[in-house]
């Protein structure tokens, strides 16, 4: 699964820049300053753990155990679900998108907690 995740993570960052430049150059001028700026915490997220995921990949192939891969899940998770709902709730406006955010923000530290419990484990 070393692979696997580390196309996962080089694909989500690819869809970060370009879901980044997207907004600065096509969004710019459609939505508010206060819907601009979730919408970038929105692509900080996504970029930092997409990059997470390559942390992934060279964590599952140095201790392979069910929680560095754990970690994986938690960070795609995180991302389609923090940064999704960003998204969304920035183009769209609606607001209730707001709410299942926070679900998002738990999956990815999570993700964090389970990559350095995998490290710790397999280091005993």
């Amino acid at each position: 699964m070393v692979a696997g995740w580390f196309a996962t993570g080089a694909a989500l960052c690819g869809l970060g820049v370009l879901l980044g430049a997207f907004g600065a150059h096509g969004l710019r001028d459609r939505l508010t300053v206060d819907m601009l700026a979730v919408y970038e915490t929105g692509v900080r997220y996504h970029l930092t753990h997409a990059l997470g995921l390559l942390a992934v990949a060279w964590a599952t192939s140095r201790w392979p155990n069910a929680w560095t891969g754990s970690a994986g899940w938690l960070f795609v998770a995180g991302i389609a679900i923090f940064s999704g709902s960003l998204y969304l709730l920035a183009v769209t406006g609606i607001r209730w998108l707001g709410a299942i955010t926070p679900i998002g923000g738990l999956c990815l530290i999570a993700g964090w907690i389970a990559l350095a419990v995998g490290a710790l484990r397999a280091g005993s």
